[in-house]
């Protein structure tokens, strides 16, 4: 990566949809140049792009959780297990008395709580020895993140095996269920 692939892709973070001839006239180069060398980068997989949402416009709950997992067997298990869940945004593995943070997304406090403590949360995961949840407050710098989004709804169980509509959390309403799902009530 050199420093016209820089100058391009800070363009990009600013402005994902920005004109490739507008980068191109930035950086000295031909469009065809400029095209090249995005599709270099996405080919070595040090770029992509892709779309993010406004969190506070969405209204939706960031939390960040610490755990601490007994063994790298019981980190590996859980990180599996959550692969595909849409709550779950990132993983990371570290080597403080913590060794597994996780930052999770919900749409409500309720929500937020229930995944933090029913059968779908990973404080119920095998091999933990502390947890701890933080609900994030304020973020700063920029809302956007990249959540997942699931345009249909068809699955019965969450990825994590729950059945929501098993869960007296849900049957209260005082939890949305899993975006995946049939039995979803939220706005993701």
């Amino acid at each position: 990566m050199d420093g016209k692939d820089k100058e391009i892709i800070s363009m990009l973070q600013e402005n994902g949809r920005i004109p490739i001839s507008k980068i191109a006239e930035s950086v000295g180069f031909s469009v065809m140049g400029v095209k090249k060398r995005v599709e270099k980068l996405e080919k070595s997989n040090l770029l992509k792009i892709r779309s993010l949402l406004n969190i506070k416009n969405l209204g939706v709950k960031l939390a960040i959780i610490a755990i601490e997992m007994k063994n790298a067997e019981f980190v590996e298990k859980t990180i599996d297990k959550f692969r595909n869940c849409p709550r779950v945004l990132r993983f990371f593995v570290t080597t403080g008395s913590f060794n597994l943070f996780a930052i999770i997304v919900a749409e409500d406090y309720h929500t937020l709580e229930s995944i933090s403590l029913e059968k779908c949360s990973l404080r119920n995961q095998e091999g933990i020895k502390r947890f701890e949840i933080y609900p994030v407050q304020d973020v700063y710098y920029t809302p956007y993140f990249d959540l997942n989004v699931i345009p249909k709804k068809e699955l019965d169980y969450a990825p994590c095996g729950v059945h929501c509509s098993s869960c007296s959390r849900y049957k209260e309403e005082r939890c949305v269920g899993c975006p995946v799902t049939v039995h979803y009530r939220g706005v993701l």
